[in-house]
């Protein structure tokens, strides 16, 4: 049987409800040998894609997990460009870079005096979604030029 889709991640897999979707599967990784595994798992199952969410863990263990990727030919999109730059296939999230250059503003105004109570909540405003050319290449995969159309970077 093949399965469409697995995501690694710590709330992957479940709906708002907590009940498991279709054929999304959910793997949880906290060490190297585990990440391992649940690639391992992923090819025996011939899973089609992955998604690796945001994780510190993960984004450390980034170069582990593109490997693995590679290696399998397993399709991955993650949240953060760095996987990509670091031979990934594609991301789409947040760009981190801009995250830190917000906190350093909201730092600043606190450092200037401001009360944190009275400052706004502010959530992350510049999303990209980046593709790695060599590595669709790799995974033999056929990308539509429109998702090449709407990247904010095609890393060649």
């Amino acid at each position: 049987m093949c399965e469409s889709f697995v995501q690694l991640g710590q709330h992957a897999g479940r709906n708002r409800y907590g009940r498991r979707r279709g054929d999304q599967h959910r793997h949880n990784g906290s060490a190297a040998v585990e990440i391992e595994a649940a690639f391992a798992s992923l090819a025996e199952r011939e899973i089609g894609g992955l998604s690796v969410g945001a994780d510190a863990f993960f984004y450390n263990a980034r170069w582990q997990i593109v490997d693995l990727a590679a290696r399998h030919a397993v399709p991955v999109i993650y949240e953060n460009r760095e996987f990509v730059e670091a031979a990934g296939l594609a991301s789409y999230g947040t760009n981190l870079r801009d995250s830190y250059r917000q906190l350093a503003r909201i730092t600043s105004k606190v450092l200037d005096g401001a009360k944190p109570a009275d400052l706004p909540i502010e959530q992350p405003t510049t999303f990209e979604l980046v593709v790695n050319r060599k590595t669709v290449d790799a995974l033999g995969l056929t990308m539509p030029p429109s998702i090449f159309a709407r990247t904010d970077e095609v890393i060649e």
